[in-house]
């Protein structure tokens, strides 16, 4: 069974990354979720990263606020894929500043990034991921892209 890592620099992260924990779930995903702080537990964070891959992991979702180097260190640190989320935090500039720390990734360091706030598409596209090699997952994708695709068709039925 596969498992997502859903890390975050500070507990004031986790509204955000509920939303990539709850869609997680709703696809039947084991999610493992931690507080990880690049800046005030390195060590930490040096060996999640180091050894996520050991743990089960298939997918890690990062998510940080302000200068948001988790992602990025975490993608440094580990040979899955990182789908890094910028948080809108209160030390943060607008966003733009961990929107660009997760984005702006040297040549060699990939980081999968998301929208600000966008922890929901995190999770569907961790869920993408596992699916490219679980057909049951991949299944429930399909069912899940089906509703959305209901629900516009229902909406347009009200209009004018």
């Amino acid at each position: 069974m596969s498992k997502v890592g859903i890390i975050m620099g500070s507990k004031s992260d986790l509204p955000i990354m509920q939303e990539a924990i709850d869609i997680l779930k709703g696809f039947d995903i084991v999610v493992e979720v931690d507080i990880v702080s690049a800046h005030r537990t390195p060590e930490k964070m040096f060996d999640y990263g180091k050894n996520a891959h050991t743990r089960g992991f298939s997918v890690i979702i990062a998510g940080a606020g302000g200068a948001a180097h988790l992602p990025g260190m975490i993608a440094s640190l580990t040979p899955l894929p990182v789908i890094g989320v910028p948080v809108k935090s209160s030390n943060s500039i607008d966003g733009w500043d961990s929107v660009l720390s997760i984005l702006q990734m040297p040549g060699g360091v990939p980081v999968a990034t998301v929208a600000l706030n966008g922890a929901k598409n995190a999770g569907i596209l961790a869920a993408q991921i596992i699916g490219s090699s679980d057909q049951c997952v991949l299944d429930k994708i399909i069912v899940y892209k089906e509703g959305l695709k209901a629900k516009v068709i229902e909406s347009s039925k009200d209009l004018i």
